[in-house]
């Protein structure tokens, strides 16, 4: 009986190696494409964006979830780095402050090439793959980073923005917020404005993808609903196993499926389990949640490594990858199904957003009204106070009638 005793714990350990040894092996060949990472925000408080700062060396970076080895150890192959600025920067600083992430993202590649390329489309992600670089890709994070501006939506493109989320933790003039749903934050465009839905489409036609992470349910559903590419939530899990509302309910996760749209699973105790704590185990549920309302096309990861500060026991840094991808065998999730939640399921989203981009189709450009704008912080250079037949037709009107008057009193 004893030896029964003992042998148990011995075969629970193989297995685990079995586990994790087919683990490398799938990532080897396919390596991980993450949705969310904000080492650049940590670079920015840490180093006020001096990477020449010895102690900034991303070979061997402390106290943070992210650096060179630990992405190399995580089988990394593919990095949405978000160019992050908080919500006080609304109606201020907000476009410097973002352009300033998207340097510093550029930056890393060029003082590391050896590990990092900057890319900017699937096929740029598959090279890296062949070369064994990380694919880094810039995601802004935050609606408010483009001011409400569809000329800096463009602007950002060309520098290389690839995905943008829609809000952060507070409404723009256009678009609301997650915490509309808790009561904290007032709805004041229903989901999206008139005007949120000239950026949807604007981005459709540069081929950005649309992240929903951060946004209200609202506009989750009026987005998935008016897209014409497929979106994405870069770091939310689901609504059904933690009920916060920056997770995914399962109506919305339907809504995924029909759109063969992408829900990278978020990483932060707060979101996996609602509490302080939570383990490996508990992020395997939420993708096999996923996996199961809304279908293994539409499961990927979005650590939020460097943007928290609680994670699971077994996932305290990017370099714990594999470990994750041993509990989805031990799960008995199938080597496609893991290849697509690696890296397959987020190229497939990639490439259909940029065949429905058409930069030959007239470019979304009428502004957003003035009256969403006015602050003291801001010109208002374009909006004319001249009476026009689009904007104040009765005054004009009024005048032609006086001046025809007169003609004909001639």
């Amino acid at each position: 009986m004893w030896i029964r005793w003992w042998l148990w714990p011995l075969v629970a350990i193989c297995s685990a190696d079995q586990f994790r040894d087919e683990a490398e092996r799938i990532m080897r060949g396919t390596p991980v494409i993450d949705g969310h990472n904000d080492l650049p925000w940590k670079l920015l408080n840490m180093f006020n964006n001096q990477l020449q700062d010895e102690k900034a060396n991303l070979t061997s970076l402390a106290d943070t979830h992210t650096n060179i080895p630990k992405l190399r150890a995580g089988f990394v192959g593919g990095q949405f780095w978000s160019a992050y600025t908080p919500c006080d920067t609304q109606n201020k600083d907000a476009v410097r402050r973002t352009l300033e992430q998207i340097d510093v993202i550029h930056r890393m590649c060029q003082m590391y090439p050896e590990a990092f390329v900057c890319v900017t489309d699937s096929t740029g992600i598959r090279q890296a793959f062949w070369e064994g670089r990380v694919a880094s890709l810039v995601g802004v994070e935050g609606g408010h980073s483009i001011d409400s501006s569809l000329g800096v939506l463009r602007t950002l493109y060309h520098l290389g923005m690839r995905y943008l989320t829609l809000t952060h933790s507070c409404n723009t003039p256009w678009a609301d917020n997650w915490l509309v749903d808790t009561g904290e934050d007032k709805a004041e465009s229903q989901g999206l404005s008139s005007f949120g839905q000239s950026v949807v489409k604007e981005m459709n036609r540069l081929g950005v993808i649309i992240d929903l992470a951060h946004v209200s349910v609202a506009t989750m559903k009026a987005t998935l609903r008016l897209s014409k590419a497929p979106v994405l939530f870069s770091h939310s899990s689901a609504y059904s196993l933690c009920h916060h509302r920056r997770n995914v309910p399962d109506d919305v996760l339907q809504l995924v499926n029909q759109t063969r749209s992408l829900v990278m699973v978020n990483f932060y105790n707060d979101y996996v389990s609602c509490k302080k704590e939570a383990t490996l185990s508990q992020v395997a549920d939420h993708l096999d949640h996923i996996k199961k309302v809304a279908g293994a096309g539409a499961v990927g990861f979005g650590g939020d490594f460097d943007g928290v500060s609680r994670l699971p026991v077994g996932l305290e840094d990017v370099s714990k990858y594999p470990n994750l991808v041993a509990e989805l065998l031990r799960r008995q999730w199938t080597e496609a199904e893991i290849r697509g939640a690696l890296a397959d399921n987020l190229l497939r989203v990639f490439e259909e957003v940029e065949q429905a981009s058409d930069h030959t189709q007239t470019p979304e450009e009428e502004p957003i009204p003035k009256d969403k704008l006015e602050t003291p912080c801001r010109t208002m250079y374009g909006y004319s106070e001249a009476p026009s037949l689009h904007q104040q037709p009765g005054p004009l009107l009024a005048s032609l009638t006086t001046l025809l008057l007169g003609l004909c009193l001639l």
